[in-house]
């Protein structure tokens, strides 16, 4: 196929089928080139340390985490700084000559573990080694879904090793899982279930990370965030990670700086060790896709600490910094030192230069409903289910995105029963967390449990009403899923639901592009995954004739 490049790892992808010439994300075919690429000198490096694993040999916590680091490079509006990921590449290269030294014998190791190209061949490299390297549609759409699902899972995995969190069972499978989709010898029988099993360590690595977070941080409980502004300059922090959250927060005492979280960073404020600061203010704005509006006025710098960068404009590009995997030409770059720790000195001096932010909204929204909240509440839930004042909860989590049919999920949570419970986690909350829902008997009718890796806990949220019910099948609780999503966290979160036996998901606003016909409908009739239809039908669809009051 002729073309500039070939992406379809997100929902936006052009035509559902693929970007070709620039993605929608504002990734170029030069970054797509690199990416493709480092994804392709990572699966190399994993293959040679299974098989060093092979021989008995553990490798370094360092280069464990290269490999989850490359991976969360790759991720969706992560990084366009083409000399950062060249400079990845370099090292992945680097790590695995020396892996391959220690080898000694590397036959029957795959071509990518034995490939060390110089950088003047990498653009020449990349058509043959990216997404239709290989040429067997259903076995691409079958190795592009687990590789996506890998790299959800090492973003995930990869916030927990911040926090000083590891399981070297996590490393070895996403190593041995990486190396296994360069083998052609698996059918696409083998393929479903390595998907399948990308799931089940899904579910193990969002645990981990729940437990560095909830013991770092405290368990979230239930928090009223403010949506205004205060009269000092601000930093606005957006993306995930809560250790950079959590040193700018203690950088940013006394200072005169407030603290602003965006997007993906409302559920920091849920954190009992985040509620000492006095310089955590609110929350501004709210999904990534905003980003131009609210961070020209914003006024002051912003903080990208992961994903969901949106390339900024030139009226406020001089303000935007970058952390960790993230990075993007033209904006400022803060490296951890070798203990870990991130000097933020001066995006707090240039804090202190700007106008205080320009109000967007004001009043509030409630969140905190992680599942040690929700199950604190478990007495309440119960008698309101089964008294029938709650029929029916749906769990509408995941991701939030630009596309205008995504405006469904806002109708959709407007025509609800009232008598129906949203459970959400990720930015797709955004799409009605600020409606005016009310509450069933105290018990608020949007129950928000976090970021998109808190969709965790709705997993134990539900499995332990299946257990308080006595059900012998998740499936027959009174749960409907009705997902958004976006990028490969998403991926990973899919699987782990299907690995834990869910069906009937349905997804939108589109299925993933990189499912191919054959493979999306052996999804449909194994799984009965579905996608999303009109409001109105699929209303009927999950209840009925029941309309909201």
């Amino acid at each position: 196929m002729d073309t500039k490049m070939f992406c379809f790892q997100c929902q936006e992808t052009t035509d559902g089928v693929a970007c070709r010439d620039t993605g929608l994300c504002g990734k170029k075919p030069e970054i797509a080139a690199m990416l493709d690429v480092l994804v392709y000198a990572t699966k190399g490096l994993a293959a040679a340390l299974t098989r060093l694993r092979q021989q008995g040999k553990t490798p370094a916590k360092d280069i464990n985490q290269l490999v989850s680091t490359n991976l969360f490079v790759t991720i969706t509006n992560v990084n366009f700084d083409k000399e950062a990921i060249c400079e990845c590449i370099a090292n992945t290269l680097a790590v695995k000559q020396t892996i391959l030294q220690q080898l000694g014998d590397t036959a029957g190791l795959p071509a990518a573990a034995l490939w060390n190209g110089d950088r003047s061949t990498w653009e020449e490299k990349a058509p043959h080694v990216g997404v239709l390297a290989t040429e067997n549609e259903d076995i691409r759409s079958l190795r592009e879904l687990v590789t996506y699902g890998v790299k959800g899972l090492a973003a995930y995995y990869k916030h927990a090793n911040v926090l000083g969190f590891e399981d070297d069972a996590i490393d070895a499978f996403i190593q041995e899982t990486l190396a296994k989709t360069l083998d052609d010898s698996l059918d696409a029988n083998a393929l479903v279930a390595l998907a399948l099993e990308t799931g089940k360590m899904g579910v193990s690595a969002m645990a981990l990370l729940d437990k560095a977070n909830t013991q770092t941080y405290g368990n979230p409980e239930i928090t009223t965030v403010k949506l205004g502004v205060g009269k000092n300059p601000g930093i606005l922090i957006s993306g995930h990670d809560l250790k950079d959250m959590e040193m700018l927060l203690e950088q940013t005492q006394g200072t005169g700086v407030d603290v602003y979280t965006h997007s993906e960073m409302l559920p920091a404020h849920y954190y009992p060790a985040f509620k000492k600061y006095p310089n955590l203010v609110g929350n501004y704005g709210s999904a990534w896709w905003h980003q131009r509006e609210e961070f020209k006025k914003f006024h002051g710098p912003v903080l990208m600490t992961t994903n969901c960068i949106v390339p900024p404009q030139p009226s406020y590009i001089d303000r935007v910094w970058t952390t960790g995997a993230a990075g993007y030409p033209g904006c400022k770059h803060i490296k951890a030192g070798a203990d870990g720790k991130k000097d933020f000195s001066a995006i707090i001096a240039q804090a202190k230069t700007c106008q205080p932010p320009e109000e967007l909204e004001n009043g509030q929204v409630v969140g905190g409903f992680a599942h040690n909240q929700v199950l604190a509440l478990a007495e309440k839930v119960v008698d309101a289910v089964k008294s029938g004042a709650i029929s029916r909860f749906v769990v509408m989590a995941g991701c939030d995105g630009r596309a205008k049919e995504r405006e469904y999920f806002t109708e959709f949570a407007k025509a609800l029963p009232n008598d129906t419970v949203i459970l959400t986690a990720g930015c797709a909350k955004y799409r009605y967390n600020k409606l005016a829902l009310g509450d069933i008997g105290g018990i608020p009718r949007v129950l928000d449990a976090g970021q998109c890796n808190d969709c965790y806990s709705l997993a134990v949220i539900a499995l332990k009403l299946k257990e308080v019910f006595g059900l012998d099948d998740i499936n027959k609780l009174p749960i409907v899923f009705n997902i958004g999503w976006y990028e490969q966290k998403a991926v990973v979160v899919l699987l782990a639901l299907l690995h834990l036996g869910v069906k009937n998901i349905h997804l939108g606003p589109t299925l993933p592009g990189f499912l191919s016909p054959n493979i999306a409908a052996a999804l449909v009739q194994n799984f009965g995954i579905a996608g999303i239809g009109t409001v109105e039908n699929d209303i009927k669809l999950f209840f009925g004739d029941k309309k909201a009051a």
